[in-house]
């Protein structure tokens, strides 16, 4: 991570995120805070939609804020989750996420950080989450 930012102050912004969860369905709140390249981060959290479809991730919206204010490149994300906002365990992007970040992040040196607090994380690499996954590179 850089020099700015440590995974103790990511863990922090991906709990505060999650907070302003919009989850009236399934009470599964998540937060996620993303960490770009230039030590600037991007909150996110999930919002939920009666018609199901519609909703959206913590993570896709961290990376879709992040883009939209043309950041393209990313070192790390934080993702904390739990019902009721209750973190017990660690909660793992879904596939969908996992396939956004396949589109802007290179797999390999992408850290993706699950907590629970900030002495119980895991740290993993997007390779180790989607070990075949198809980017950009295969458009090539």
């Amino acid at each position: 991570m850089t020099n700015e930012i440590n995974t103790a102050q990511l863990i922090r912004e991906a709990i505060e995120a999650m907070q302003y969860s919009y989850t009236p369905y399934s009470n599964f709140r998540v937060g996620a805070a993303l960490l770009t390249k230039e030590g600037k981060i991007y909150r996110g959290c999930n919002v939920e939609n009666a018609a199901y479809t519609p909703t959206n991730c913590a993570e896709r919206t961290a990376f879709f804020k992040a883009v939209s204010e043309g950041a393209r490149e990313f070192e790390a994300i934080c993702i904390v989750g739990g019902k009721n906002g209750i973190l017990e365990e660690y909660t793992p992007p879904c596939g969908v996420c996992r396939q956004v970040m396949m589109e802007f992040c290179n797999p390999v040196t992408f850290k993706i950080i699950l907590a629970t607090n900030e002495d119980h994380y895991t740290e993993l690499t997007l390779k180790e989450l989607l070990p075949l996954g198809f980017g950009p590179g295969n458009l090539e």
